[in-house]
């Protein structure tokens, strides 16, 4: 209990120093600052008009390159103010209202398939056209309030780079450290998984979770340090990113690839499960150096010389614990223990090699690679025209989702106009910010809307029962605002109190009866939430059992092609080539969309979630075949191995046929490809008799005490063990997951 208070105050101060609060405080200046001035000069309405502007251009704000972010943010402001013209000029005739709203709503949603940028641009045009309708402004003419929305985006603009500027490496640290704390915990689940054999479903779930989490916090950080390099050069401070960020990509293979087999284990280890919780102590003892060090990152804290021999001085002492308890004995046992020890001293080594580059004691410079190779490693974002036509059908999801945004927005406007809601725009603001291209996230997010305008509404109810003071509300307004904008992409129910809190405050300055400013707030929001699912319920919904079998057939394919890529370095050898790095990082980022996809279907209605058990079997045995890959990989990178045998050859032959047959059979209309398990089987016998004669080998030179070539022989018979193992258990996956899709029913 007395460590709760410490531990939120930690996390209170770490919410302060992120870049989601001194984005909010940069917004918060951008629209208190003019409306302070002009309220002061004497004509509010300017100053609102100004801040809507920067209020508008906001979300284009994201990370990326210095032309890219201002690039959006100018768009944005462009678009608000042309927005707000038409529908100003418009709004004298209902007869042209209608139309106009359902053509621009599609229009401008639909420019989303640019991607997530785009996207966040469209949503200024978007909520441009929500406002247009509040009729904040009555004396400035529609020229002119679009001219003061777009300098509200740009001021907004000029203040956001002032920002960057004074702080330039803030959010590189704030992304770095979170991605350090989510490795944390996924070495953290990875070593419940080993003890923990009756909740490993459950844990296995939180690290599809967690995986999807990191591929995307390892695509920002790689577009965000690629991008800081083209502009800045090879900078001291970038080459230390970089080194921290490639250790980072590392442990996160070696994480996925050791242990995995863990049925295996269970049978091999089961008397020995004392050892495996002091194995479970030391990844979490790893995990928690992990957790220090992106606490040092984040609040940009230096450590001391002593502190750092300490610090790594202890991670040795940890490893010198069990690397005593571990047999000699030739076994298979041993050979699986010596594997996981393998495995743990080399997660240790990269956390070393983290700790010292942080304080400046790794001055190695990282393998850089040419503008046009690192270009690779970064997902272009096509800007072509022909994408608007190629996408303007019921095939694509975001064709589907801007003409049911249009759609239910005219509903919601039209019951609005019907019924005479005092502030009817407030319900089609509430169907554009919650309604989502998926049913699930639309639906997640309608309840937290309502849950949080019902809370904010209580404790609005609250406060405005005891004090009856304009400047208090008007405070009260500004700093709900703030907290609002910070919170949005970090808990949205929260977000949605804070923001429900500042529209009532500020109303509330514009209108003496905050009761029924209250009254109607709620009331709206829960209608424009209920027609919002309503809405992806009932037209054109985007289920993910419609489309969970093309995100399978690229995570089969991209594990294909990952297996190809070993196979090729195990001929070769040499230096990691760069086709074999993009190989790995797209399956990791497919099996990260697979995941992501399983986890959108779970929250989709009963009637849609069917084969789910078969689909999650799906999502499970590509994720286990990944970290088999990982494994197989790892090891040959890490290790000096002998020549790809013509055995090796056969199963990798075998298993990429298993995988095709896997994809034909999503196809279900495709012939499947003939097998010669025969000459696989014969490859197993020839596998395990070189592994039994290297062991005998080996058992001989114990019994003669012979040093002559017993390093030698000990790699051979790992590499004999592991290599046999590895492959054999890849042809069981490919085999089980050919067999598990030709069971599985898709809709």
């Amino acid at each position: 209990m007395p460590n709760i208070i410490p531990n939120y105050w930690q996390e209170f101060l770490k919410y302060l120093r992120s870049t989601d609060f001194s984005k909010a405080m940069v917004l918060t200046v951008a629209i208190g600052l003019p409306v302070g001035t002009f309220i002061w000069l004497g004509n509010f309405e300017i100053g609102t008009v100004l801040a809507m502007g920067a209020l508008l251009s906001s979300p284009s704000d994201i990370p990326g390159s210095f032309r890219h972010r201002n690039i959006g943010v100018i768009i944005a402001a462009l678009l608000a103010g042309v927005v707000s013209v038409i529908m100003a000029y418009a709004s004298a005739y209902l007869w042209l209202v209608l139309p106009l709203l359902g053509f621009l709503m599609f229009g401008i949603a639909y420019l989303a398939v640019y991607g997530f940028r785009a996207s966040l641009v469209a949503f200024a045009g978007l909520f441009a056209i929500v406002l247009s309708f509040a009729n904040i402004s009555t004396e400035i003419l529609p020229w002119e309030r679009g001219l003061l929305i777009t300098g509200g985006g740009l001021f907004y603009l000029l203040l956001s780079n002032l920002w960057t500027l004074i702080n330039p490496k803030h959010h590189t640290e704030q992304l770095l450290a979170e991605c350090l704390e989510l490795t944390a915990q996924y070495l953290k689940t990875r070593a419940h998984l080993l003890t923990e054999t009756d909740d490993r479903e459950r844990l296995q779930k939180e690290l599809f979770l967690l995986q999807s989490d990191l591929n995307e916090k390892h695509e920002s950080l790689r577009n965000l340090l690629i991008s800081a390099r083209r502009a800045s050069g090879n900078s001291n401070y970038a080459r230390k990113r970089l080194l921290i960020f490639i250790e980072l990509v590392d442990i996160l293979e070696l994480a996925m690839a050791n242990p995995v087999d863990y049925k295996k284990m269970d049978e091999v280890l089961g008397e020995d499960r004392e050892l495996l919780e002091r194995f479970k102590k030391l990844i979490k003892k790893i995990a928690f150096q992990l957790d220090e060090i992106s606490i040092v990152i984040e609040k940009k804290k230096e450590s001391s010389s002593k502190e750092i021999r300490e610090y790594l001085k202890g991670i040795e002492e940890n490893f010198k614990e069990v690397r005593v308890l571990i047999s000699s004995e030739n076994s298979e046992k041993t050979f699986l223990f010596q594997n996981l020890f393998d495995y743990l001293e080399k997660q240790g080594q990269k956390i070393n090699t983290i700790v010292r580059v942080l304080h400046n004691l790794d001055t190695r410079e990282p393998m850089l690679l040419k503008n046009k190779e690192v270009s690779q490693f970064i997902t272009p974002q096509d800007y072509d025209p022909k994408l608007l036509l190629e996408n303007f059908n019921f095939g694509s999801p975001i064709f589907k989702h801007s003409l049911r945004l249009a759609i239910v927005v005219l509903v919601g406007f039209s019951i609005g106009l019907y019924f005479s809601f005092e502030n009817a725009y407030w319900i089609i603001l509430t169907i554009v910010v919650i309604m989502r291209p998926n049913y699930g996230l639309t639906k997640d997010r309608s309840k937290q809307r309502i849950l949080g305008t019902l809370i904010g509404a209580v404790i609005a109810l609250g406060i405005v029962f005891v004090i009856k003071n304009q400047v208090v509300y008007g405070i009260l307004g500004l700093f709900s605002l703030t907290l609002a904008f910070s919170l949005l992409q970090r808990n949205y129910r929260t977000a949605a109190v804070f923001i429900t809190l500042s529209i009532i405050f500020i109303y509330s300055l514009l209108k003496p009866d905050v009761f029924n400013v209250i009254q109607f707030r709620v009331i709206d929001t829960v209608l424009g939430a209920g027609l919002a699912a309503l809405g992806n319920l009932l037209l054109w919904p985007a289920w993910e059992s419609q489309h969970i079998k093309s995100v399978i057939q690229e995570s089969i394919s991209a594990n294909k092609k990952y297996l190809k890529e070993i196979d090729n370095f195990y001929h070769e050898k040499g230096t990691l080539p760069t086709s074999y790095k993009l190989s790995r990082k797209k399956a990791f980022l497919e099996m990260g969309n697979l995941s992501a996809s399983f986890q959108r279907m779970t929250q989709e209605p009963k009637f849609k979630q069917k084969e789910l058990g078969q689909l999650y079997k799906i999502v499970g045995l590509n994720q286990t075949f990944l970290s088999a890959l990982a494994s197989l990989g790892t090891f040959i990178q890490n290790h000096k191995t002998t020549a790809a045998s013509k055995n090796f050859e056969i199963f990798v032959s075998h298993i990429c046929t298993n995988l095709e047959n896997a994809k034909k059979g999503l196809e279900e209309t495709q012939e499947l490809k003939n097998l010669d398990r025969a000459r696989t089987e014969k490859a197993a016998s020839a596998l395990l008799k070189t592994y039994k004669e290297l062991l005998a080998e080996r058992e001989s030179q114990l019994k003669e005490k012979s040093e002559k070539d017993q390093k030698d022989v000990q790699l051979k018979l790992q590499e004999a063990q592991l290599v046999s193992s590895q492959v054999q258990w890849l042809l069981e996956i490919s085999e089980n997951l050919q067999k598990t899709i030709a069971k599985t029913k898709f809709s």
